[in-house]
């Protein structure tokens, strides 16, 4: 079965997998929950499976064959500790290499050009390359970073909320918004929080940057905080010469008019996805394969 590899996009909402031949043409995909290595490496190997038996299947494929065949697998968390290695050990692929997820979204908008990616779903993280060194900032996770992402976004609301109601800082549409959610009792938002991951935190972005079109002000306060993050990283990755920046994930489009001036002139349309990325590398993964067996 040296003719099929699959591709897995770990993201920190759901997984997507695709199983494809040495071309690189994608013959099914397949969707699970979220691999989130740092918060549940356990459910996050169930679900990376799970997702590359469903690709298999939409592909006409035995599921079995995951324990014969190569994958390639990019995550957050991959690039802390020994996380990506217990990951990588744990996994029935016939061959497996788990990397970041900012590795797969660099690959997967630029293809092997040089250039800049930040990346933005439930996590954030930026990649760079230049003259074929890559590099990259961030992906450090929701508790520390993740700065501009989906789940930093939700708690951040809600960190709000809670002050608003607390009569600290001021009140605004969506604050209320929320707290009329939990029944105005901050304490069952800190219940939320407490027993909460970081995917039931992003749930809330779409509703921030909604009100922030509006005017909120706190919204627009915390969309603000956000973009100056981005500028911020985005600047420590930056060198003159850089051809591009590409912007990826779920929230790419949404913080495209927050951007400053001089990143919306670079700004340039991804090649393909995340998961496009992981497959990239899963064709190489699986010629490196077939060439040493040759």
């Amino acid at each position: 079965m040296g003719q099929f590899a699959i591709g897995i996009d770990g993201g920190g909402t759901n997984c997507r997998a695709a199983v494809i031949d040495s071309t690189g043409k994608i013959l099914g995909t397949g969707k699970s929950g979220a691999a989130n290595i740092l918060s549940d490496l356990e459910n996050s190997l169930i679900n990376i499976v799970e997702a590359a038996r469903q690709a298999l299947a939409s592909a006409g494929l035995d599921p079995e064959l995951v324990g014969r065949l190569p994958a390639v697998i990019g995550t957050a968390g991959a690039n802390v500790g020994n996380y990506g290695k217990r990951l990588e050990s744990a996994l029935p692929f016939g061959n497996s290499r788990v990397v970041t997820d900012a590795t797969i979204a660099l690959q997967g908008a630029l293809g092997d050009a040089d250039g800049i990616i930040g990346a933005f779903g439930t996590g954030s993280v930026y990649n760079a390359r230049r003259d074929g060194k890559i590099w990259g900032i961030g992906g450090w996770g929701f508790v520390i970073g993740d700065q501009a992402s989906g789940a930093r976004l939700g708690r951040d609301l809600l960190e709000r909320s809670v002050l608003a109601y607390d009569r600290v800082t001021t009140t605004s549409p969506l604050t209320d918004v929320i707290m009329a959610e939990f029944g105005n009792d901050p304490e069952r938002v800190v219940e939320f929080a407490h027993a909460s991951k970081p995917k039931d935190f992003a749930r809330y972005s779409p509703v921030i940057f909604e009100y922030a079109a509006m005017n909120d002000v706190v919204a627009m306060d915390i969309v603000r905080t956000a973009a100056t993050a981005i500028t911020e990283s985005l600047d420590a990755l930056l060198w003159p010469e850089c051809p591009s920046i590409c912007l990826l994930g779920g929230l790419a489009q949404a913080y495209r008019p927050w951007l400053d001036t001089r990143h919306k002139a670079l700004l340039a349309e991804p090649k393909g996805d995340v998961l496009r990325g992981a497959v990239e590398l899963a064709v190489k993964l699986l010629l490196d394969r077939e060439g040493s067996q040759g």
